[in-house]
């Protein structure tokens, strides 16, 4: 299967501190990969600077064969990536609708029917079609994490990137998300900075990790979970230790 997405030796440093380190990698449509890493470890500025936000120093983006490496923020949204954030900021009095509409024609590009039937589809597609009505500022948090994720949608994305979307949500809410996002995967390359570790043991196909901005290791999600390193970083303690 041809990759979507190509990274190669993407570099960022802020003065003396490095959040991207040479970082590479490859993704496909229809697979997930998960990016864990403590507080601090780069995954922010790595979502910046795949979604155009923030410029790296060094390396390049391929998206879909295209280099878009030096491509500003607005158009690499209408050549197919698209970003659903932690916490969600909804225009609070529009429907759920008309927030959907805003990405739809502004970050896709689309207009009249065209924009109108992609933000019916996205809404069909996260469950939010029968509160598509309602004002945004009257959603529970769970619904507005679907309102996150079928804005992005209605931009007709190649590549999704999920940053932290199962944040502050219950155990059960948590399990719905995860269904939601599997649906949504056959269509898709996605990308899922999670802290909640089920989450994408249930999701992804690899899991990333990154630490100080260094691409630590990459692999099957149950592997990484169980490695010494990752356990390391995590406990803060050796794991020789721990036993």
């Amino acid at each position: 299967m041809a990759n979507l997405l190509e990274v190669r030796g993407l570099t960022k440093k802020f003065g003396a501190i490095v959040v991207a380190d040479g970082i590479d990698l490859d993704l496909a449509t229809g697979t997930c990969l998960g990016v864990i890493g403590p507080n601090g470890a780069g995954k922010s500025s790595f979502f910046h600077m795949l979604a155009g936000a923030l410029r790296a120093d060094a390396g390049q983006i391929m998206l879909d064969g295209r280099d878009v490496s030096g491509v500003a923020l607005h158009r690499r949204a209408r050549l197919g990536i698209a970003r659903a954030f932690q916490i969600p900021q909804p225009f609070a009095k529009l429907t759920v609708r008309q927030n959907v509409l805003v990405p739809a024609t502004f970050g896709g590009g689309l207009s009249g029917a065209a924009a109108r039937h992609a933000a019916e589809e996205a809404l069909v597609r996260t469950g939010l079609i029968t509160r598509a009505d309602v004002p945004a500022g009257r959603l529970t948090l769970l619904d507005r994490k679907r309102l996150e994720l079928a804005k992005a949608l209605a931009a007709k994305p190649k590549l999704l990137l999920l940053d932290e979307i199962a944040g502050g949500l219950t155990e059960p809410e948590v399990r719905q998300l995860v269904a939601l996002v599997q649906t949504l995967k056959p269509d898709l390359a996605i990308i899922w900075i999670e802290h909640i570790a089920h989450a994408l043991l249930a999701t992804a196909d690899r899991i990333m990790v990154l630490h100080f901005g260094v691409k630590l290791m990459e692999g099957p999600p149950h592997a990484v979970m169980a490695s010494r390193e990752v356990r390391e970083i995590y406990m803060g303690i050796a794991v020789d230790e721990a036993a």
